[in-house]
């Protein structure tokens, strides 16, 4: 069975190489936000937040805090441009699950649309800390959010995405 979606999603790679001075336009970062809006979320509360982050300085500063967290200096983000944070409501039961769909969304549209992008973890740790919190509250963000993941987008580095390993043989148990 061929399908321009399954294809898509059988496709798509984490990509750790970005070329850092190439910006994806607004118009690709729009369409890729606007696919992590769609996301299923439980009983349709949309409880996540995704902050858009094209700015560089913010962009940088959000590399260092996740760098601290990591305990190192290198740049987490692998150089990409543009940052899209994931935040929930953790009001909502199902926050982290609703969260780590708008990823799934995001990291799928960017393929769709010709970008390459990574889950960048340690968002709960980052948000957590005094400036992170501090981030949410410039950004007008108020109540218990957790940061979920970054998932970061731009053009993929030569040599980006590898191919996709041979998936394993006891992935998917039938019950018929």
């Amino acid at each position: 069975m061929t399908n321009e979606t399954l294809n898509c999603l059988e496709t798509r790679r984490s990509v750790r190489g970005y070329k850092p001075d190439v910006m994806p336009s607004d118009e690709l970062t729009e369409a890729v936000v606007r696919a992590g809006t769609f996301a299923p979320t439980g009983r349709g509360a949309q409880s996540p937040v995704i902050v858009a982050v094209t700015n560089k300085e913010v962009r940088d500063r959000l590399s260092r805090l996740n760098a601290a967290v990591l305990g190192t200096q290198s740049d987490p983000f692998y150089g990409a441009p543009v940052v899209l944070v994931v935040l929930a409501d953790r009001s909502r039961p199902t926050y982290l699950y609703d969260g780590s769909l708008v990823m799934g969304n995001l990291m799928n549209a960017a393929h769709a649309v010709g970008l390459g992008s990574c889950w960048i973890h340690r968002a709960r740790e980052v948000f957590g800390s005094a400036e992170g919190k501090e981030l949410l509250r410039q950004w007008g963000i108020e109540g218990d959010y957790e940061g979920i993941g970054h998932c970061v987008l731009g053009y993929p580095a030569d040599g980006q995405p590898l191919e996709a390993k041979p998936r394993k043989a006891d992935y998917v148990r039938w019950v018929k």
